[in-house]
């Protein structure tokens, strides 16, 4: 298989992604995760509490929610890559 093969859509494999832009894609994702979870712990430690901060912090959690959802995907993608690639 070519790694720069296009998507293209089979029964046996969904969608092909060049395996690097999965690795990219993960280690943004990681990233952007720690931010998150650095923001919300200086958030957490905040001395006021208004409604600017509460919104932030509903905010951020749903940003990280989001951001986990999609790292699990790819995980799961890179996963499913290295299984056909063994056939």
């Amino acid at each position: 298989m070519n790694k720069r093969e296009p998507l293209q859509s089979n029964a046996d494999n969904p969608i092909n992604i060049d395996e690097k832009l999965v690795e990219e894609g993960i280690a943004q994702l990681a990233s952007e995760i720690r931010v998150l979870e650095d923001w919300l712990e200086e958030l957490e430690h905040s001395e006021t509490i208004d409604s600017e901060i509460m919104a932030a912090r509903k905010s951020y959690h749903d940003m990280l929610r989001s951001r986990r959802e999609m790292l699990s995907a790819l995980h799961k993608h890179a996963g499913a890559d290295i299984i056909h690639a063994k056939r």
